[in-house]
């Protein structure tokens, strides 16, 4: 009972801090803006910009530091303060000054027949995706900003001007995008997880392999995150050319490599070859690449809280329709603020859903996930599809279960090598199987044919989170359309 109502207290204090957020919002807005024409829309377009915010930290910024909460590379605050530290330097340094207002060209403004409109619709599809990303962080789904915003803005759009407004192949090569996003993540995750298993973990001397493996892999995380922080953390205040970039991470590589090497040797002078003593020369760079994530998140994914308010300032201000806005300062900040407050109150439930409850991650697992998501948003940029930063991280995090999952029933059903079974689980069911051997030969066969069967991945995340997924873009649509009628019946 008491925990209960402590539990209760606790979501009452967050949901108060989060009102007091919006309400500043409003407070400074109404201050510095008052004087203008339409003040009181502006003040209701910057709470539901800030509300947006929120809900970017609370539901999205889990993928950056779940993997590394859930390996315990980081405790859950020492993720939620690094992270809120880059989430809100990555939006105000390299957030850029110019922000596209209809994300990802999925409706022509050109379409709409007045300024008006088009502000209406802006805010429609502002809170649609906001809601929406409220809904799915209370059912503990973690989906994609981009796709709520993008089904946000599709809905106004067709309920403003008519469904020949959406640009249709556009929303098709989005739709691909669910597909290709976890699969791609998942894929590379697992290949990278299957080489370390085998190329380390599977071998005679694991200390020599990981003197030989681990230099190589850390420097090729500091490599591809160069590239990544330059493609996408840096490129509105600095678009480096390709050759520029690529030189940078073979920078990288090299210049990491040569120390990484001499630090491993050192680190594992007195190791005596277990796993866990091995999973631990992955921390470091795990809680590096929690932070780089981070940054690049906030550089991006603000333009989703703030792109639709500038887009409304601008319109307002000028009283035409704006497909490019400039960025005011206190626009910015608020998006910078609500995301890292969002994830502060109420991020750790995401946090633990993709870090934990989807499947057991340790720092290696967590390295694979990370470097995955990397090397798939570098790989879609180069290639130019709209990929979901989000989809991949789970994606990722789905992949080296299911691996697990398959090497752990290929090791029970076929005769391995000893040193494939380097799972304290595995070795605590074993010694389970053979004591009850010793005293009942039938409950150990049963108990031995459900180790063979064990599920590494739980079935039922997989199910919330690819059904959210599915209908994050038409949720996001039918609840703009609805909210574009509500406000335009309201302001006529």
């Amino acid at each position: 009972m008491d925990a209960g109502l402590g539990e209760t207290a606790s979501i009452s204090a967050k949901l108060g801090l989060a009102l007091v957020f919006l309400l500043a919002c409003s407070a400074f807005v109404a201050f510095h803006l008052g004087g203008l024409p339409q003040s009181g829309f502006l003040i209701a377009a910057a709470v539901i910009g800030g509300y947006m915010a929120l809900n970017i930290g609370a539901n999205d910024v889990a993928n950056n530091v779940g993997p590394a909460v859930g390996s315990r590379a980081l405790t859950m605050t020492g993720a939620i303060l690094i992270a809120a530290i880059c989430e809100a330097a990555g939006a105000i340094i390299a957030g850029g000054d110019v922000v596209g207002t209809i994300k990802k060209g999925i409706i022509d403004p050109t379409a709409m027949p007045d300024a008006q409109t088009f502000v209406w619709a802006m805010m429609a599809a502002l809170l649609a995706a906001a809601l929406w990303l409220n809904l799915a962080t209370w059912f503990g789904a973690p989906v994609s900003t981009t796709h709520s915003i993008v089904g946000g803005v599709m809905g106004a759009g067709m309920a403003a001007v008519g469904i020949g407004a959406v640009n249709w192949p556009t929303m098709g090569t989005i739709a691909a995008s669910w597909v290709i996003s976890p699969v791609l993540g998942g894929l590379i995750a697992a290949a990278f997880l299957a080489f370390i298993k085998f190329r380390v973990l599977y071998q005679e001397d694991r200390i020599s392999a990981a003197r030989k493996w681990v230099p190589v892999l850390v420097a090729l995380m500091v490599s591809v995150f160069s590239v990544y922080l330059m493609m996408k953390g840096v490129k509105k205040v600095w678009k480096a050319d390709i050759s520029v970039v690529m030189a940078i991470g073979v920078a990288a590589f090299f210049l990491t490599l040569v120390p990484m090497r001499k630090a491993v040797i050192k680190a594992s002078a007195t190791m005596s070859g277990r796993r866990k003593e091995i999973a631990s020369l992955f921390r470091v760079p795990l809680v590096i690449s929690a932070a780089l994530l981070s940054f690049a998140h906030g550089s991006n994914d603000v333009a989703n809280a703030i792109g639709p308010l500038a887009a409304i300032v601008s319109g307002i201000d000028s009283g035409q329709i704006v497909t490019s806005a400039p960025i005011p300062i206190w626009v910015l900040v608020i998006g910078a603020l609500g995301i890292s407050a969002g994830l502060i109150l109420f991020g750790p439930k995401l946090i633990k859903t993709v870090g934990s409850k989807i499947t057991k991650l340790d720092p290696i697992r967590a390295y694979t996930v990370a470097l995955s998501a990397a090397i798939t948003v570098i790989i879609a940029s180069a290639l130019g599809l709209p990929v979901s930063s989000t989809h991949i991280a789970v994606g990722a995090v789905f992949g080296v279960g299911f691996l697990r999952e398959s090497l752990s029933h290929r090791r029970r059903n076929v005769a391995a090598p000893p040193m494939l079974v380097d799972q304290p689980a595995d070795d605590q069911a074993n010694a389970h199987i053979e004591a009850l051997r010793q005293i009942d030969s039938n409950e150990a066969e049963k108990a031995e044919r459900k180790l063979r069967k064990r599920l590494l991945v739980r079935r039922r995340y997989a199910v919330t989170i690819a059904t959210a997924w599915v209908v994050t873009v038409p949720a996001g649509a039918f609840l703009g359309a609805l909210l574009f009628f509500t406000i335009r019946g309201i302001m006529l």
